[in-house]
């Protein structure tokens, strides 16, 4: 059943419509869904871009990458929030709000689309918290006993203990402070033990690797990473949780994300692609030097954030499946507790098999930010708002939206053809359940 809740809108009582949900809707602060949004970018992904963004890229074509993709991620994602009450309802969904624009077909579609986004971000966060935990293990012991899908399994467990105990996303509260701390402490180190060895280390090598052919797929793929970068593919879910007036308060939670927020992440990436060149890994961490205690914490940290970060990336498909079996009331009921153990359970063990038998990371970035991110963050928002505001813009300004699209479009496609590439080529090169 729908409720309904009157708001005051620019001095007016106006009635919005509030979908179904069996989680808490607007009860956070723009900075705590400000907290969210900074979390996603300065997750322990960042820990990889060095090696993904500016070693395929070089220099000036990954630091002009980035700080392109930081506008229009901005712009991208302004568009999506301006929507989130348009027609007088308030869209708490992604596929809400593509279902009321286009209809039933975009709903399912949108729907898929991003339930694949966030299904391969997590994978992700599991690769990158089991290779982590394998980088602790292999400071304190060499014996090679324990491999990366052991520790990946371990990762999927810890995120499923996670997940069960924290209710909805307004539940994480606290745990969000602590993310922030988590992720300085591993920015922090990466960046201090990169500065040292980028001082003592002679000249480095920063020419882009490969054949024409390989740099072409690498530099696409590279593109593709670029807006994985920045972009949550769930921005409705989390303004949904935002106080009124939503579509202000939500505007400051991204600005505040793409300028204090994305700071910590420059410094990171270009210190340490600085650092190591062309050698950068796809996992900073595996590539600095210093006191092994300082090296335990900075990847304990990682582990620790990932399984936060999942928690905020899992949050809509739990949202589903909760509300969808009507779990409300109190978390710690037994029916609660006994539904989140299986449901949020089982989707977590499947994402754990998939990231042990392909624990590719940096092709996974590539892949989810062809097939998913473009589609949802760019070609799907500017299409939207085109299609909501049409009767407001102008020509040059309905061109403008167009060429959005399309462009986007095109390079969704080459992105993809190269994400696919690069994983049949790590397929041919590494046995599933590799130990990378």
């Amino acid at each position: 059943m729908n409720a309904k809740n009157r708001i005051n809108n620019v001095g007016e009582d106006v009635d919005i419509e509030i979908p179904d949900t069996a989680h808490q809707i607007s009860s956070d602060s723009w900075f705590q869904a400000a907290f969210v949004l900074t979390t996603s970018i300065n997750s322990a992904y960042v820990l990889g871009y060095s090696g993904t963004v500016m070693v395929p890229l070089g220099w000036i074509g990954g630091v002009v990458g980035l700080i392109l993709a930081t506008a229009i991620s901005l712009y991208a994602n302004t568009l999506v929030a301006k929507l989130h009450e348009f027609g007088g309802k308030r869209h708490i969904r992604y596929r809400d709000l593509a279902g009321f624009i286009y209809g039933r077909k975009a709903y399912c579609l949108t729907w898929v689309l991003q339930y694949v986004n966030l299904f391969m971000i997590n994978c992700g966060f599991i690769i990158l918290a089991g290779s982590a935990l394998k980088a602790v293990y292999v400071l304190f012991r060499d014996d090679h006993a324990m491999k990366l899908p052991h520790f990946i399994a371990i990762a999927g467990l810890i995120c499923a203990v996670f997940a069960i105990g924290i209710p909805h996303l307004s539940a994480l509260g606290i745990w969000l402070a602590v993310s922030t701390i988590l992720s300085l402490i591993y920015i922090v180190v990466a960046i201090v033990l990169s500065v040292k060895d980028g001082v003592k280390a002679p000249s480095r090598d920063y020419e882009i690797q490969g054949s024409s052919l390989s740099k072409l797929f690498t530099i696409t793929g590279a593109a593709a990473t670029l807006v994985f970068v920045f972009n949550t593919g769930m921005l409705p879910e989390i303004q949904a949780t935002v106080r009124q007036p939503v579509v202000k308060n939500m505007m400051k939670a991204l600005y505040f994300q793409f300028t204090v927020g994305v700071l910590p992440m420059y410094a990171v990436v270009f210190i340490g692609y600085w650092a190591y060149g062309s050698s950068t890994s796809v996992y900073l961490l595996n590539n600095v030097n210093g006191p092994v205690w300082v090296k335990a914490l900075a990847n304990i940290s990682a582990i620790l954030q990932s399984v936060i970060s999942l928690h905020i990336f899992a949050s809509p498909t739990y949202e589903y499946m909760d509300t969808k079996f009507g779990i409300k009331g109190n978390p710690l009921a037994l029916k609660n507790l006994l539904f989140r153990i299986m449901a949020r359970g089982g989707y977590i063990a499947v994402s754990t098999l998939l990231s042990a038998l392909l624990p590719f990371l940096g092709d996974f970035m590539s892949l989810t930010g062809a097939v998913s991110t473009f589609p949802l963050t760019f070609i799907l928002a500017n299409h939207m708002y085109y299609k909501a505001k049409n009767n407001k813009l102008n020509p040059l300004q309905k061109l403008w939206h167009w060429l959005n699209v399309v462009f986007f479009s095109l390079m969704s496609v080459a992105a993809a053809i190269a994400a696919l590439r690069l994983i049949a080529l790590d397929s041919k090169n590494f046995h599933v359940f590799a130990d990378l």
